[in-house]
């Protein structure tokens, strides 16, 4: 019998990676999805994982990825990490970047999403992940590029939960208040960057909770945080 699969859209050397690691070692065929393949070899090769060559804001690209993950295994969990972002004054903000930024951030997330929920509903189970942001609750000075994003993925999660928890699928969004840590940054102070193993551990925790007691939005933050 083939395992269950887990489809990581938007991966990378991060939070990505950690999921990978742990879904494999708890038994899943993990799939990653990403523009560039090439910089996943490592972890592909550490977890067995296979990678897709995937653009999230492009419909028959997205197809083609889930049609991969069919043919890996039944669909368990899709986890949708990609994100646009372009930064600065409102008035010197790039239109076609921020209009990448929203392809990529929220109608990625859409595309990705209503693949995931066609196979889960068929198969009457399973989870949706979101990976959402500080600003998918606050709109910053100078960030409407990547506000406006984050904003359109937390709204659609909440449509997906209340769809699809009824039909046994759950949704859920998570919002990283912070900065995941990695071997590019030395934080100032001990744990005062999220720790993307930490994170993961925490994704697996929600995907696994009783549906008597699901939590759609999950939000983590370093202790010494303010919020």
């Amino acid at each position: 019998m083939a395992a269950n699969v887990a489809v990581i859209a938007g991966a990378g050397s991060g939070l990505s990676a950690s999921l990978a690691r742990l879904l494999s070692r708890e038994g899943l065929r993990v799939v990653l999805a990403a523009r560039n393949v090439d910089k996943l070899a490592a972890l592909v090769k550490e977890t067995g994982a296979q990678a897709v060559e995937t653009d999230v804001s492009d419909v028959a690209s997205v197809e083609r990825l889930f049609e991969a993950a069919d043919k890996a295994g039944p669909l368990e969990i899709a986890v949708f990490n990609a994100s646009g972002r372009t930064r600065g004054p409102i008035t010197e903000l790039d239109p076609e970047a921020v209009k990448q930024a929203l392809l990529v951030g929220a109608y990625g997330g859409f595309l990705v999403g209503q693949q995931a929920a066609r196979r889960l509903l068929a198969r009457g189970s399973g989870s949706i992940l979101f990976t959402g942001a500080s600003a998918s609750l606050k709109g910053f000075s100078g960030s409407a590029g990547f506000a406006m994003p984050k904003f359109g993925l937390r709204g659609l999660s909440q449509s997906m939960a209340r769809e699809l928890g009824p039909k046994n699928i759950h949704v859920a969004h998570f919002i990283i208040d912070g900065q995941i840590a990695s071997p590019a940054r030395t934080p100032e102070r001990p744990d005062s960057h999220l720790s993307p193993d930490a994170i993961a551990e925490t994704y697996l925790a929600t995907h696994r909770q009783h549906r008597s007691a699901w939590s759609f939005e999950v939000d983590l933050r370093p202790w010494v945080e303010t919020f």
